[in-house]
């Protein structure tokens, strides 16, 4: 059995919610089990915790060549009414925010994001799984430190979409 193969049979059971399954091909078995009192994860949370990082100065934005100001998305933290949407984790793993030890972090507090641009890695059963983004935009904060395990669907980042 491959490790594709193993994948799809966890996105099945993600998907499907269904509370255990054992798969048998020659002398290779799989065994997945969920815990049963686990909701559903939504695509959205509101993320509970106060971001981990925070932008020291507010990036500078040279000014638009057509002459005409042009605000650019905003970095500030976000205002009481305002929900932002989160990037959750989409495996359980240990998240870090840069490609090796001592290296620039993928993204920093205030960054724009392109969809498929890589935010993060999760490290799951020895594997590297690049995070990307699904949509653009600036992201507000970071809400899991460096090298810390994360679970399925936990906010990761929260970010104002342009």
């Amino acid at each position: 059995m491959t490790i594709e193969e193993i994948r799809e049979i966890i996105r099945l059971v993600t998907e499907t919610g269904v509370g255990e399954i054992e798969v048998q091909r020659g002398e290779n078995r799989v065994w997945i089990k969920r815990q049963a009192s686990e909701p559903p994860p939504l695509p959205y949370v509101t993320p509970v915790a106060q971001p981990v990082f925070a932008p020291a100065v507010p990036p500078v934005t040279p000014p638009a060549a057509s002459g005409t100001p042009q605000t650019p998305p905003s970095a500030s933290p976000p205002t009481a009414e305002e929900k932002l949407p989160v990037i959750t984790a989409p495996i359980v793993g240990t998240y870090y925010e840069a490609p090796s030890p001592g290296a620039e972090p993928f993204v920093k507090v205030g960054d724009t994001v392109q969809p498929g641009q890589v935010l993060c890695i999760i490290e799951s059963m020895k594997l590297m799984n690049e995070i990307e983004a699904e949509t653009a935009g600036v992201i507000v904060a970071k809400l899991v430190p460096n090298g810390k395990p994360v679970e399925y669907g936990e906010a990761l980042f929260t970010y104002r979409p342009i």
